[in-house]
């Protein structure tokens, strides 16, 4: 990593073959380090601004040209001159013209009013994020669904005004499959119910984010997806397999578009220990951002904010006072009831009640909005807490939430989502 933060600037004009700029500036802050990068753009109002980066890789692209300054450590920073901006654009500009066609229809034909929702491998669409391992909306372990009204900040990320989260647990679908299936069918139906009584949302669609996940299970959850929220067109980023893959699916669901875009210079697959270490982040950053709303972006960043200037409030309450649910586990039917040679499966959706102990120390639970035990699968969450202290003897449960007072809902949900605070 370099040791050395003195200030570098950079230049780019304007294109005079395209009209366009294609150079941009990449910037890779790994770990606790931090950069700020100030950029001056004279063609746009504000005409100046800054950008503050911690643990992250970042790409700046200009259109018209930029001064871009550069303070701080980085572990590389350089400047590209080749870039698919342009066929990210053209697909826009594509996009655009279906929402619009949408919002002018007066038919009553559900697919003619229907904007496009994109799968990838305008007017405020609704992003929804499936990846329970590296969402971008909620804390890890959840799919999660939100309204998009303004371009997404670099920095704080996706706004939360009305996120709707399903908790599914775990960091990969395949601790319990049909779980996942499950949850994701809940949420594609949830936004199907807003969007009949919402034309402006029905027409601007969906943004459907999936998970890195592509071989095997996963590829039949990409499927299984594309088939849930009827989704029109998908976009695959750098995987020339994937596509070719998926070029079979219009012989089943000829409204569906597979296109191939290049990933951008400077992607790179993030490591498991990043990905670890960015689940913890975010945590503390969610709960700073969400101390209002109630709702989740990963631990660190859940519980403190993204520039640690909340604090979550310490709550303690009696092992009596909290009702924990487990999902998945037991078998379906005793091995008497199953013919001759079958082995017992265990129930995906089966309720367990658990005890609190020791072992719920370090442990992120889920708050369920359910009002009985039966809706907990059915149910999205209201937020999240973190267990800091377990006193057997006093029978005491000592956690950390997003606001002081009693909790929005009776019922807890715990998976396999732990964090150590540092």
């Amino acid at each position: 990593m370099a040791s050395s933060s003195a200030i570098r600037q950079v230049s780019s004009t304007k294109s005079a073959s395209s009209g366009l700029n294609s150079v941009k500036v990449l910037l890779s802050v790994y770990g606790f380090s931090t950069a700020r990068l100030r950029f001056s753009a004279p063609r746009f109002l504000p005409k100046s601004g800054s950008l503050f980066l911690l643990d992250s890789s970042s790409l700046v692209f200009t259109w018209y040209g930029a001064t871009i300054e550069m303070d701080g450590i980085a572990e590389t920073d350089y400047t590209a001159d080749e870039t698919p901006m342009i066929r990210y654009v053209n697909v826009h500009a594509v996009l655009e013209g279906r929402r619009n066609r949408a919002k002018a229809s007066a038919s009553s034909d559900n697919e003619a009013s229907q904007g496009p929702r994109v799968i990838v491998v305008g007017p405020k669409p609704t992003f929804v994020d499936l990846d329970i391992g590296q969402g971008s909306i909620t804390i890890p372990g959840c799919i999660a669904a939100s309204p998009i009204e303004m371009p997404i900040d670099p920095v704080e990320g996706i706004p939360l005004e009305m996120p709707l989260v399903h908790f599914f647990g775990h960091t990969s679908p395949s601790v319990n499959v049909e779980l996942y299936r499950v949850l994701v069918k809940e949420l594609a139906q949830t936004l199907e119910r807003q969007f009949s009584g919402n034309a402006e949302s029905q027409a601007a669609g969906m943004v459907i984010n999936t998970m890195g996940w592509i071989e095997g299970f996963g590829y039949e959850l990409i499927l299984h997806a594309i088939d849930t929220f009827n989704a029109n067109v998908v976009l695959v980023l750098g995987q020339g397999k994937l596509c070719s893959m998926l070029r079979d699916v219009p012989k089943n669901k000829p409204n569906v578009d597979v296109m191939k875009l290049q990933k951008s210079g400077g992607v790179v697959s993030k490591e498991a220990k990043y990905r670890q270490r960015a689940r913890g982040y975010r945590i503390r950053l969610e709960m700073r951002r969400l101390v209002d709303a109630g709702v989740v972006s990963s631990f660190q960043e859940y519980f403190y904010g993204l520039a640690n200037d909340l604090a979550p409030y310490s709550n303690i309450s009696n092992f009596s006072d909290l009702v924990v649910y487990r999902i998945g586990g037991g078998p379906q039917a005793p091995c008497s009831a199953l013919p001759i040679g079958a082995e017992p499966a265990a129930d995906p959706f089966r309720l367990v009640r658990v005890n609190v102990n020791r072992d719920m120390l370090h442990v992120v639970l889920a708050v369920s909005f359910a009002k009985e035990p039966d809706q907990i699968v059915s149910s999205n969450v209201t937020g999240f807490i973190y267990v800091t202290d377990i006193d057997i003897q006093r029978e005491k449960i000592t956690y950390l939430a997003p606001s002081a007072g009693e909790l929005p809902g009776r019922f807890l949900i715990v998976g396999t989502l732990t964090w150590i605070e540092t």
